[in-house]
């Protein structure tokens, strides 16, 4: 492809496609794991990206798949940067991307962390309370957290009280 015809949008659409390894029915886009998308006019294209935690051992991973991803496409001026602060936050995660969670039988973050309406001031972290999480398969409310630590270190374990379905909750943070 022509280094003209790559653009950042053609470039983070393309990225839109790659799954997280861990959770394959979320893109790393929507996960909020890329960070930046530049593309200078020579048609070099840099990518940031930002671990859901410093320790991730899917980033290894997931350059690969970003790798793969553009290089199919015919960007082959690229590199990847891992970028870890500020650190990674569930705020980052789109809208979509929640709703491919909980359609996955994940419940999504439900709280913001970040307080973000003070900028200028600096970035202020929420106390994280215990959050009221819905069941993704049922939608009830009543449920309880049966463990701080799910299938991954970003995720609980939660319990739906009604249908009794076990289910992972993506933690905020």
């Amino acid at each position: 492809m022509a280094a003209s015809r790559i653009t950042a949008d053609r470039v983070r659409a393309w990225l839109g496609e790659v799954p997280d390894p861990e959770i394959p029915v979320i893109s790393v886009v929507d996960l909020g794991i890329v960070r930046d998308v530049d593309v200078a006019d020579d048609g070099a294209c840099v990518v940031t990206i930002t671990p859901t935690y410093s320790g991730c051992p899917a980033m290894d991973v997931i350059a690969e798949d970003i790798d793969k991803a553009l290089r199919a496409r015919g960007v082959d001026n690229l590199r990847i940067v891992t970028r870890l602060s500020p650190a990674w936050t569930t705020d980052w995660m789109s809208d979509a991307g929640k709703a491919a969670l909980k359609g996955y039988g994940i419940a999504p973050p439900v709280q913001q962390v970040i307080d973000i309406s003070a900028l200028t001031r600096g970035v202020k972290r929420h106390a994280i309370e215990q959050p009221i999480v819905a069941c993704p398969h049922c939608g009830s409310t009543h449920t309880r957290l049966t463990s701080q630590f799910g299938s991954t270190p970003c995720k609980a374990l939660y319990q739906c009280l009604d249908c009794r379905e076990p289910f992972d909750y993506f933690k905020c943070h």
